[in-house]
């Protein structure tokens, strides 16, 4: 039997930066009518079973209205506590269920509470989020057909997704959390509403990913370098005040809508294995663009680029072989 497993996040796409930036509200009915293509789009790949992630928007329930499906869709054995462990949990109970592939919808800071939990089964993430540079902008129906066409084994797992990155935080030597794209050391001691847009306090960053075509805090390392990063490289930027007259300044958008200008005083290529030392205490560590990780007096917090992250699915790629290996023909059959 293949198996895929949706988690959707009915929370992303609603966070502060539509009050300080000019983010978009992604709403769940539109997260509903998503879920319907990508379920239509999964039966038609050939997948027998999908088990989802409950939640309180009921948005798989919802999308099985007035759709009728051979296939057959139930809800995890879990309870909702309408946080990101929700999205954890479910990657795991995912994995032990035996899922061939995940779809999720949500933004960065959802791709990154699912390889909490997982990152042995590809992802086919759908950006819904406010940062999405993680997951891509999909028409559903593509993304279910291209997330059945692995999970059925129709393409294969080597040709189908390319390896991402992430980065470990450590504390006092021991991982504590994960980044997939940034981890940023911000001068505060308290998480707050989470999200950054005083850049001001945001001291260093250490990237997975650096282009100038980024939403967020990756678009500063994307104005300091010239080329793209190697998949094995990473980079480490330190930042200074705006008043600073050291270093040099450049126009980053850091949030939808909000284009700031950032000094940059130092840029290092990083390599996997490579540890970034932080040398202020108290912080606050924000990973992804959200505040997540208290760090208090007395503490010593370090970062470690690995190339251990999930493995995404490649839709062009995947579309393009499963053509070629005649998914799409039936020849009058």
């Amino acid at each position: 039997m293949t198996l895929v497993g949706i988690i959707a996040n009915p929370a992303s796409g609603k966070d502060i930066r539509r009050l300080v930036a000019h983010g978009s509200v992604f709403d769940n009915i539109e997260k509903v009518n998503i879920v319907r293509r990508i379920l239509l789009g999964l039966e038609s790949a050939g997948v027998d079973k999908v088990l989802y992630m409950p939640d309180y928007f009921d948005i798989v329930p919802r999308a099985l209205e007035n759709v009728h499906l051979k296939i057959s869709v139930e809800p995890l054995n879990m309870r909702c506590e309408g946080t990101q462990e929700d999205s954890t949990l479910a990657a795991k109970l995912l994995e032990e269920e035996g899922a061939k592939c995940f779809v999720i919808l949500g933004g960065d800071g959802t791709n990154r509470a699912v390889a909490k939990g997982s990152i042995s089964v590809p992802f086919m993430s759908v950006s819904t989020g406010t940062n999405n540079i993680f997951p891509c902008m999909v028409e559903g129906t593509i993304a279910g057909m291209a997330a059945g066409y692995v999970a059925t084994g129709a393409v294969s797992v080597e040709d189908a997704t390319f390896p991402t990155k992430r980065i470990d935080i450590m504390i006092d030597g021991k991982v504590v959390d994960i980044a997939l794209v940034d981890v940023a050391l911000y001068d505060d001691i308290f998480l707050g509403s989470k999200a950054i847009w005083d850049m001001n306090r945001v001291k260093e960053l250490v990237l997975t990913q650096a282009k100038p075509s980024n939403i967020g805090l990756s678009s500063i390392g994307g104005m300091v370098i010239q080329w793209p990063m190697p998949q094995d490289k990473g980079l480490h930027v330190i930042l200074g005040s705006s008043d600073s007259e050291e270093g040099f300044i450049v126009t980053a958008p850091v949030a939808p809508g909000l284009i700031k200008p950032v000094r940059v005083l130092e840029f290092n290529s990083i390599s996997i294995g490579d540890e970034i030392c932080f040398d202020m205490s108290p912080a606050v560590i924000a990973l992804d663009g959200e505040r997540e990780v208290e760090l208090l007096p007395g503490k010593k917090a370090s970062v470690r680029l690995s190339g251990s992250g999930p493995r995404v699915v490649d839709i062009e790629r995947t579309m393009w072989l499963a053509v070629q290996r005649g998914r799409m023909t039936n020849h009058g059959k």
